[in-house]
């Protein structure tokens, strides 16, 4: 997993309570260990029945935290400086009975009163039985945690360790990655700024079963997404043809053809602070789309298909920002095979945009389908930066970064 500057050396505690789902922490874990972050994991006497605290200690390279350790000689007052050094605190899976404790501010074992100590925000990620969550008494105890600030991520609907379906099941690793992320970003440099990204290819239909498209895979423009929350930015991602999963807090909005995204960016766009076009969006449709499909047969050895030009959305989106002076930056991308440097600049110029990322697609390394990118970034003063070969993930760090400076 690669490196999340957000999580870099921040101080997460992560409590375990008892519960099967236990086993589905270590994950969590592993991943933020991964990510950069300092994992220190309590667990009640509980979760050691479901899980060794050997396991956490292996994929934190920390020793985990257990009861036994709140009376130790050694450590002085452990909950307290667990507390005041978190960034964050997270409980998973949180049970009903913990849960009901943290309400009354019980302090009882290691877990809770590290809780009664945090000054950092605390996330619980509710499992239990169905019925013991829609239980009254359960519910009124998460709305006074959540009334307090507590964050609540779940619980999931799904098949539970009884056997029975229903909604109490834990939500998955990746969901408490990205729910820890947007809770850590919602303070960063672009809080309170709402980004439009496009991503991904579109597809020109030819007719019920074909159409025209690229190899666009969208996952430059969905790192770019996840680098602006992680700013604490409100993010639209307007997708194209793609199978990425969404970005945890990012509002997805699907579409398929160029005259899709060009309306959805047109609307989207005009209470937004930026436009990010990272998609690749195709720059001829058919002039009319057959209404059955074209069929094979031995005659036809050619076909002719008429195409007229796409929408030019970056243009449509100059004359809307020249009435509404929204959104306030601009950023375009340049695909090329040729002449990289040249045909950028004039995008630059002619669609009257902040910046803009031009990048070779020819490069086996670089562009389509592939995680790394080596991409040049031109702005409206005249500046050329040529950034290495990087992760896509980098190149949408050091994109954010100019986003930021942009804003002033």
């Amino acid at each position: 997993m690669e490196a999340i500057p957000l999580l870099q050396n921040k101080h997460i505690v992560l409590g375990v309570c008892g519960g099967i789902a236990a086993y589905k922490v270590a994950d969590l874990a592993s991943k933020l260990t991964q990510a950069g972050a300092q994992v220190d994991c309590v667990l009640t006497d509980s979760a050691m029945k479901f899980v060794a605290p050997l396991t956490f200690a292996a994929v934190t390279g920390r020793p985990a935290l257990t009861d036994a350790d709140l009376w130790r000689h050694d450590l002085h007052v452990p909950h307290v400086a667990l507390g005041e050094s978190a960034d964050l605190i997270i409980i998973a899976p949180a049970t009903a009975n913990t849960i009901a404790k943290l309400v009354h501010g019980q302090a009882d074992n290691l877990l809770t009163v590290t809780a009664l100590a945090a000054r950092g925000p605390i996330v619980l990620v509710p499992a239990m039985d169905g019925a013991m969550w829609s239980n009254e008494a359960t519910q009124s105890n998460v709305a006074a945690l959540r009334q307090r600030g507590f964050r609540i991520l779940g619980p999931a609907t799904g098949r539970m360790a009884s056997g029975l379906i229903g909604e109490g099941r834990m939500v998955e690793s990746s969901d408490m990655l990205g729910f820890i992320r947007v809770v850590l970003g919602e303070n960063g440099a672009l809080a309170g700024k709402k980004i439009v990204v496009t991503a991904g290819g579109t597809h020109e239909a030819i007719d019920p079963v074909r159409f025209i498209g690229n190899r666009s895979s969208g996952k430059q423009g969905f790192a770019i997404a996840q680098a602006a929350i992680d700013r604490g930015a409100q993010v639209t991602l307007i997708a194209g043809a793609t199978s990425l999963s969404t970005p945890y807090g990012v509002q997805r909005i699907d579409v398929e053809s160029a005259q899709a995204m060009c309306e959805q960016v047109i609307v989207t766009t005009q209470d937004a602070d930026a436009l990010i076009m990272a998609a690749a969006v195709a720059d001829f449709q058919m002039v009319q789309m057959a209404d059955q499909k074209i069929k094979k047969v031995k005659e036809t050895l050619e076909l002719e298909l008429k195409l007229v030009r796409t929408p030019d959305i970056l243009q449509a989106v100059k004359e809307q920002r020249d009435r509404l002076k929204q959104p306030r930056i601009v950023i375009g991308f340049a695909a090329e095979t040729q002449d990289l440097i040249d045909n950028a600049q004039t995008k630059l110029h002619d669609k009257g945009l902040d910046l803009i990322v031009a990048n070779d697609v020819s490069a086996k390394d670089a562009g389509f389908a592939v995680d790394t990118n080596r991409v040049t970034l031109l702005d409206a003063g005249g500046g050329v930066e040529a950034l290495p070969m990087m992760s896509k993930t980098q190149v949408a760090e050091r994109l954010l970064d100019r986003v930021i400076a942009l804003f002033g």
